[in-house]
């Protein structure tokens, strides 16, 4: 009964270890390097965001995070000192975000006009994304 116990166990360590050596391994990395052209959150929240004439037209207020991807920027547009903001999601492609050098300064361009921000669909701070 012992020899049958060993020669089981002997077996099965033997199979474990012929399964490692053909399953496949997949790494994730874990650990990146933030490369100089990225930009930090940070950067972002508060910002202006003008149109191509110059004027500002919103604030960059959130980012919107899906799928461990940038989805969409929640802009602030109209009110005055917080109050009557009215919000809107727009896409990270409608907004050329770019680092000035010489100023050291982020800006924010997007060619859109207030008025076409305030009629786009609101977004609401509501339910799970309550503040």
């Amino acid at each position: 009964m012992r020899s049958i116990l060993i020669g089981l166990t002997a077996a099965s360590l033997l199979g474990g270890i012929a399964y490692a050596q053909t399953a496949e391994t997949t790494t994730t990395e874990t650990f990146v390097a933030v490369q100089p052209t990225d930009v930090l959150s940070y950067n972002l929240i508060d910002l202006d965001v003008t149109n191509d004439a110059s004027e500002t037209i919103g604030e960059i207020k959130d980012v919107v995070i899906a799928d461990g991807k940038l989805n969409g920027f929640i802009m602030s547009v109209g009110g005055f000192l917080g109050m009557g903001d009215h919000y809107v999601m727009v896409s990270p492609s409608a907004v050329k975000i770019t680092y000035l050098e010489n100023e050291k300064k982020w800006t924010a361009v997007m060619n859109a006009t207030k008025e076409e921000l305030e009629k786009a669909p609101e977004f609401k701070y509501e339910g799970r994304f309550e503040r």
